[in-house]
């Protein structure tokens, strides 16, 4: 045979020999990798080890990334779940406190012979078992706010109407403070593309808002900004200093900052959840003693 021939042959063979070898070599550290991740724990920290085979370097640093990924979205789960847990404790308590004071005042109501007295204290249960059902409708329409399969129809909403009529529900609480809200539209026929059932949520609970925490009428502005309609509810606050405007759409925030206010805590977050559900944006900052909420809205066609 030509020896040219018979080395030809033996490199071909050569190298088949070599990517046979090569092969299995892969094969097994691919193997060695399922097993490895089939027999680790799930609290495991353990990491994929590359053995060297062509490839496997960067599949074993893609697992550990995907790896490190899941861990730390484990750890968040785990946090918010600490979170949710001890924020329901809080608003447990907030339920039981209302609830054991109207026991109290129907108790005193049952013993007291006198009518007038009689009539004071079944007012006050009243008022706290009213509490107590604000309470649990927030927590409901907060619960509502995070279903994932929400379901929200858009549609055109003259913004200046809706906005008077959301402040007109909330009168007998302004003329109980002898406060008049402003209302400021630079574009008096504006309309924004909104659920009705949930813009009326958000805006009344930005409104009841200022009216709980606020020390003077709120200012309702809005104002055209391209294809956007930024509305405003502004009110002078007491303590601006103690209010983290970051954090004011957080669940529970009021609640946990300050455990003797009125509320749930859960306007706010109820407000920021449904803003997002119809493709708005809410924001807030404190300047100069002024609290202000913008909800930035598409305006409609």
């Amino acid at each position: 045979m030509d020896t040219g021939l018979v080395a030809i042959a033996l490199v071909v063979i050569g190298l088949g020999m070599g990517s046979l070898l090569a092969g299995a070599r892969y094969v097994g550290e691919v193997r060695r990798i399922a097993r490895f991740l089939r027999e680790r724990g799930p609290q495991s920290n353990m990491r994929v080890t590359a053995g060297g085979a062509p490839g496997v370097t960067d599949l074993a640093d893609a697992i550990n990334t995907e790896l490190d990924r899941s861990a730390q979205a484990h750890i968040e789960a785990l946090r918010h779940q600490q979170e949710f847990q001890r924020d329901l404790s809080a608003l447990s308590h907030d339920i039981r406190t209302p609830l054991m004071g109207a026991k109290g005042y129907l108790q005193l109501a049952c013993d007291e012979a006198d009518a007038v007295q009689r009539a004071r204290h079944l007012d006050a249960a009243a008022a706290r078992i009213d509490a107590t059902t604000e309470l649990l409708d927030q927590l409901f329409a907060y619960t509502k706010s995070t279903d994932p399969d929400l379901a929200l129809t858009l549609e055109p909403v003259a913004l200046k109407p809706f906005v008077e009529e959301v402040l007109l529900g909330q009168y007998p609480t302004f003329e109980e403070r002898g406060w008049e809200p402003q209302v400021i539209f630079e574009d008096t026929v504006a309309a924004v593309e909104a659920d009705r059932d949930a813009l009326a949520r958000v805006l009344t609970n930005l409104v009841v808002n200022a009216l709980r925490h606020g020390s003077a009428a709120p200012r309702v502005s809005a104002r055209r900004e391209g294809d956007r309609v930024e509305l405003s509810v502004s009110n002078a606050v007491a303590n601006p200093e103690s209010i983290e405007a970051a954090r004011l759409f957080d669940r529970f925030y009021q609640a946990d900052a300050t455990r003797g206010a009125a509320g749930s805590g859960l306007g706010l977050a109820i407000c920021a959840n449904l803003a997002r559900a119809m493709g708005m944006d809410i924001a807030a900052e404190v300047r100069d003693g002024i609290l202000t909420i913008t909800l930035a809205m598409r305006a409609s066609r």
